[in-house]
């Protein structure tokens, strides 16, 4: 049963980790795993991935009958430390790359080879089932799009603060809540005849997608990654509007619905303008003031690439077969 005003409910347990800090939630008298289970975990895994969303859903909407304060307890904290070291690490290792941010940058221009990627998929070959399948892993972020980019205002100024902001009004839908870009997405699994509630899919989610979304958090709840998180959002706004073209094509080409077309139609044109406007005032009004943070922003943008990666080839490699 999924409540809206309380939140959805608590997810099944994917291993020790993740079983340990639902435990916790349900107030049970059963010890957190401690710090050591973290360090030995794969830092991709189920386990991990989701015992890293439980405590980051915390700072969002939380969930159904889970105690309020439990946001700020201490123990939860200190294990939620210790799992976003073990990714964090892992990232910065496998991430690599160039530090050089005026060649990631370029690298986020250029097209994949026709064909190859998986909006090209949806595009020329995507049936009903793979577009509800892909909704179904997009709606951990989509249901709350935006939502964890808002955590860098405050820690940005100047340029950087007015740039991001004005995006971020457009993503909460310049004052109209139909026009919230988590209520189009919801309107788009309408169509799809998906469940639209928030949370509702998060046992259906693959590690590569909680990851995603658990990357944004962890940038977005820890200012000494303020430069990490404008570079995931650069990647994100860059990369959006080519690829929603393609998607707006495989909801239209499989007539999902008038609402599934309309949310990748509007992402392509939003995103073309917000493209501009975080390369040039946001990147840009940043690395004016703080020129230390380009080595963060570049990271934050490998860092994205690197886990979309994994996400579309677990998608493809299953679809392919």
């Amino acid at each position: 049963m999924f409540d809206e005003r309380s939140g959805p409910s608590l997810p099944q347990a994917r291993g020790v980790l993740s079983a340990g800090v639902l435990a916790r939630l349900r107030d049970e008298e059963d010890a957190l795993p401690g710090s050591g289970a973290a360090r030995d975990a794969d830092p991709y895994g189920e386990d991990l991935q989701l015992a890293l969303y439980v405590c980051y859903e915390l700072h969002y909407r939380g969930f159904a009958d889970v105690r309020p304060e439990l946001e700020w307890d201490p123990a939860l904290l200190a294990l939620r430390g210790a799992l976003e070291e073990r990714f964090l690490t892992a990232l910065r290792r496998d991430a690599g790359g160039t530090a050089d941010l005026d060649e990631v940058l370029a690298g986020l221009l250029v097209e994949p080879v026709h064909g190859t990627g998986l909006s090209w998929f949806l595009q020329d070959r995507g049936e009903l089932w793979h577009l509800r399948e892909y909704a179904v892993q997009r709606s951990l972020y989509h249901l709350k799009e935006a939502d964890p980019h808002a955590w860098v205002l405050p820690r940005l100024w100047g340029r950087a603060k007015a740039g991001m902001a004005a995006i971020e009004y457009d993503e909460f839908g310049a004052g109209r809540a139909e026009r919230v870009h988590a209520q189009l997405f919801a309107d788009l699994m309408a169509d799809l005849e998906l469940d639209t509630a928030y949370g509702r899919y998060l046992d259906e989610g693959y590690a590569e997608m909680l990851a995603l979304v658990n990357l944004m958090s962890l940038f977005g709840l820890h200012r000494r990654l303020r430069g990490a998180l404008v570079g995931h959002f650069a990647a994100v706004e860059i990369t959006s509007s080519p690829a929603s073209r393609r998607l707006a094509r495989a909801m239209a080409r499989t007539r999902a619905g008038r609402a599934a077309e309309f949310f990748y139609t509007e992402h392509v044109e939003a995103d073309a303008v917000h493209e501009q406007v975080v390369r040039r005032e946001v990147i840009g009004g940043l690395l004016e003031e703080e020129p230390e943070l380009t080595a963060d922003v570049a990271f934050g943008i490998t860092a994205t690439s690197c886990l979309e990666d994994r996400l579309e080839d677990r998608l493809l490699t299953q679809w392919r077969v």
